[in-house]
């Protein structure tokens, strides 16, 4: 009598439509490097980041001004989003998994060299997140401030490209900032029964917690886009400094 064949170990199957696991990774470390590098280039080789109404988010607030200090001028400032950034929950299984393969992604096998390595991905730094934020927020501020002067020139209210640049990069910031998961445990935390009602109704901080839930889903996206309007605003600026551009007057 032929026997059945036992079937072999199966293999996991890709859901149609993703993409290969490295796909992301890859694109962290060309994404998240090119910003490392870039933002090197903009704090050590620059001193000003201010073109008539329009100030760089690399250089706001003028802390360096404030003391009267020349020198590596934007550095008093960007370690701050720096550490926020860095720091943030999203930011860390990018780079853990992109620049350390600790882990590549779920479900799949470490480097040979990893399998052997204990667990190093919470550090000390990593903790700095929730308090980073309330500074993040005061930098938000002023790069508000920045929005409202881009949209002020010498003859009067007016439109730029740099005006809207800021101003979108600005609602892309707040965006972030506000659907991070610190936030979230600033305004949920702390409650041993979040969901129980206050007079049959439930309550304002669990309704604003559940808004902020909403929003942390797509923290990942404000992280990336909030990433490259930094980026294009800081870089906008530099050019228009340098006279590679002008800026475009809409009105």
């Amino acid at each position: 009598m032929a026997q059945a064949s036992q079937p072999g170990p199966s293999r996991p199957i890709k859901p149609a439509g993703k993409l290969p696991y490295w796909v992301e990774p890859a694109f962290t470390i060309v994404a998240l490097g090119g910003f490392v590098i870039y933002s090197l280039w903009e704090v050590l080789f620059h001193n000003t980041g201010t073109y008539h109404n329009y100030v760089s988010p690399f250089f706001s607030p003028d802390v360096a001004g404030w003391f009267g200090f020349h020198l590596l001028t934007a550095l008093y400032v960007v370690w701050i989003p720096f550490v926020f950034r860095f720091s943030c929950y999203y930011y860390r299984k990018e780079y853990y998994r992109a620049f350390t393969f600790h882990p590549m992604g779920c479900a799949v096998s470490e480097p040979k060299s990893h399998q052997n390595r204990p667990y190093k991905g919470e550090w000390k730094i990593n903790n700095l997140h929730r308090y980073a934020w309330y500074l993040a927020v005061i930098v938000l501020i002023f790069l508000w401030k920045d929005v409202v002067q881009a949209f002020i020139f010498p003859n009067g209210f007016g439109v730029g490209l740099g005006s809207i640049i800021l101003l979108i990069n600005a609602i892309l910031l707040t965006g972030y900032t506000f659907s991070c998961h610190a936030f979230r445990n600033l305004i949920g935390g702390r409650k041993d029964c979040f969901s129980c009602t206050a007079h049959g109704k439930k309550t304002l901080r669990y309704n604003l917690w559940h808004r902020v839930s909403e929003a942390n889903a797509f923290h990942g996206a404000w992280a990336w886009a909030s990433l490259f309007s930094v980026w294009i605003a800081d870089l906008y600026i530099r050019l228009l400094i340098m006279g590679v551009i002008h800026d475009v007057r809409l009105f």
